[in-house]
């Protein structure tokens, strides 16, 4: 039956890999050893995107100032496509000032009402100073209000691949509707980091002074010389005390998000544990090669039964170093494909699993054109797909 959802094996592939792994003494015993104090967390080596760590990482939360990463977001993509400069400059309203500056005794870079303030400065405000008129003031400026502006943000978080997370406002105060994972702030940002090089560096900056005023970045990270260069902080009530970080060590790129933690002192602590545990423990290996055939999808109605599937490059993992979890493979796809199939169409994921933690996710694509089908050949797959559909309804009657 076309449309349900099927799970194949490309067995003599990924039994090969898997038993090279072996080989080197990847699929020795499971480590449950490492445990963190907060309720969210999740460690990622953003080149891979494979998941060394993660503790509810899909549980929606209130993400307090890490929201403002999805405010940044929106407006290096809105430089990106040309449509702001970051010497555009935005007026501080009344509003932005009473709800976001001085007088809100909130996270602020003091700018006076009715000021003008370059796009350059505000983003350096968010950054280091945590901001929240820097905020108001984009969002007036590109919507009209901040909750015209959340939606704006949502639609964006969808088009980047953030399926849960919603975002109400641009600064991260407390609302019952914003609300996201752990994982998904994760691949924010990741997706910051990969698409922006040039604005990346802004998140390193240890501080910032407007209106005469020196304020330090809120990032615990960035002084501890472990190779921290980013991103975020947060706390309110609600959410407890957040951080999204990222550090290099060895040229290895990890990316840690704690949430919910209770003290400053713990967020720091735990996101530090999570970063050494990391570095330490893990090392990236080749799990697919570029171009190589993961598997094959079946085709219906096709002048061939099968297409092969690759991925857009080289598919790594991370794996412990003195030997982990056993890995898992699966091809997941929707099926079978109805020819014609293009060569590069999208086609199902390549899923891995390391012990019982879902490491790995990567979409696969065709790697090959299928044409249609003669009619003799596009009578036998739907004959061959009718007895499916009769014996899985048979099955389902027992």
């Amino acid at each position: 039956m076309r449309g349900r959802t099927l799970c194949t094996m490309a067995a003599f592939l990924f039994a090969a890999s898997l038993t090279a792994y072996a080989a080197q003494g990847l699929t020795t015993k499971k480590d449950d050893s490492f445990q963190t104090s907060v309720p969210n967390a999740i460690l990622i080596d953003p080149d891979s995107d494979s998941v060394l760590f993660e503790k509810n990482g899909d549980q929606l939360v209130a993400p307090a100032s890490l929201a403002k990463l999805m405010t940044l977001e929106f407006v290096f993509n809105e430089i990106k496509q040309g449509r702001l400069k970051l010497s555009d400059e935005f007026t501080i309203s009344e509003n932005a000032w009473r709800q976001g500056g001085a007088p809100s005794h909130g996270s602020t870079m003091f700018a006076a009402i009715h000021s003008r303030v370059s796009l350059d400065d505000l983003i350096h405000g968010i950054i280091v100073d945590s901001a929240n008129d820097a905020c108001i003031a984009i969002a007036e400026a590109l919507a009209g209000s901040e909750t015209a502006f959340g939606d704006m943000l949502t639609k964006r978080a969808r088009e980047i691949g953030l399926e849960k997370s919603t975002f109400t406002n641009s600064t991260g105060y407390s609302d019952p509707n914003l609300r996201v994972t752990v994982r998904e702030l994760a691949e924010l940002a990741r997706h910051i980091i990969q698409t922006y090089p040039d604005f990346y560096p802004y998140f390193a900056a240890r501080e910032f002074t407007w209106n005469n005023i020196r304020q330090q970045n809120r990032n615990p990270l960035l002084t501890m010389d472990i190779g921290a260069d980013g991103l975020k902080t947060g706390e309110t009530a609600e959410a407890g005390f957040n951080l999204v970080g990222s550090a290099v060590a060895d040229n290895l790129r990890l990316i840690v998000v704690v949430a919910g933690a209770k003290s400053e002192k713990e967020r720091a602590e735990e996101a530090r544990k999570l970063l050494d545990w990391g570095f330490h423990g893990f090392e990236s290996r080749v799990l697919f090669a570029e171009g190589q055939t993961i598997g094959e999808a079946k085709v219906f109605g096709g002048d061939l039964s099968y297409v092969p599937l690759i991925a857009r490059g080289t598919i790594r993992v991370m794996v412990p170093r003195n030997g982990g979890e056993r890995l898992v493979a699966r091809l997941i796809y929707t099926g079978p494909v109805p020819a014609p199939v293009r060569k590069g169409q999208a086609i199902g994921k390549l899923k891995v699993w390391r012990g019982g933690n879902l490491a790995l996710e990567v979409p696969l694509q065709a790697a090959e054109e299928v044409g249609a089908g003669g009619m003799t050949g596009r009578a036998m797959d739907a004959a061959t797909e009718l007895m499916i559909g009769l014996f899985r309804a048979g099955v389902d009657r027992l």
